[in-house]
């Protein structure tokens, strides 16, 4: 498949260029430090099917709309529950851990190679205020970092891809959307916009029926594939 000329490229966070579960295991052991990795790996697995759960009844209309702080509260009091921890300043703590999440060892390297050449934009399920926060502590660097709470409601609905065809002011065929979750990239494809799927151990890897425009195993590899096909060496 022809790599597509594009105008900008924009990046899913959470889970492509954040490793997402590790930021909240190191807050669940912080609640916890005598939880081994089998328990660790309990509360986290209750966390995320917590976020995954009510993202779902917040897309589907079944519950109002709150952003992703809401939604981390929740479930690190979820946790601190099954964990028997009743300190309210304890579990302050651990909602925290969204902001904290550090990044893959290309990710900084892989967007300043390419901010060189295109317009890069964030757009992230994260809160404005969590998404400021992760983006200063994993030093993510950006010409425009979007919430999907901009939007009122999470990704994949087709809601939150137009923010980003809104600020780059292109068409969303001339728009590159690079995630490691294939949800996401359909989601992004069902409004036009150009897909590139990054492996990433988190990620949600492509099915058989997945068309996505490239495949990279990091954004070194994701800039090179570009810089190639551009007529770009080095």
């Amino acid at each position: 498949m022809p790599v597509p000329e594009i105008d900008a490229v924009v990046f899913d966070v959470l889970g492509t260029l954040v490793d997402e579960p590790a930021g909240i295991r190191a807050g669940i052991r912080a609640l916890d430090p005598s939880l081994d990795d089998a328990g660790t790996e309990r509360l986290l697995s209750l966390w995320q099917q917590h976020i995954d759960r009510e993202q779902r009844r917040m897309l589907h209309g079944d519950r109002p709309y709150l952003p992703s702080d809401a939604l981390d509260r929740e479930a690190a009091q979820l946790v601190a529950d099954a964990a028997g921890v009743g300190d309210p300043a304890a579990v302050a703590a651990p909602a925290l851990s969204g902001r904290r999440l550090p990044p893959w060892p290309d990710t900084v390297a892989g967007l300043a190679r390419l901010a060189e050449r295109f317009p890069l934009i964030g757009l992230s399920n994260a809160s404005r205020t969590a998404l400021l926060g992760l983006n200063a502590h994993a030093g993510l660097r950006w010409h425009q970092a979007l919430s999907a709470e901009e939007a009122r409601t999470y990704k994949p609905d087709p809601a939150v891809y137009r923010l980003a065809v809104t600020v780059s002011g292109r068409p969303p065929e001339r728009l590159l959307m690079v995630a490691a979750h294939a949800w996401d990239l359909r989601g992004a494809q069902g409004l036009g916009l150009r897909t590139a799927y990054v492996a990433r151990p988190v990620g949600d890897p492509p099915t058989s029926s997945d068309r996505f425009d490239l495949h990279a195993v990091g954004l070194v590899d994701l800039a090179a594939q570009l810089d190639k096909a551009h007529g770009r060496s080095g």
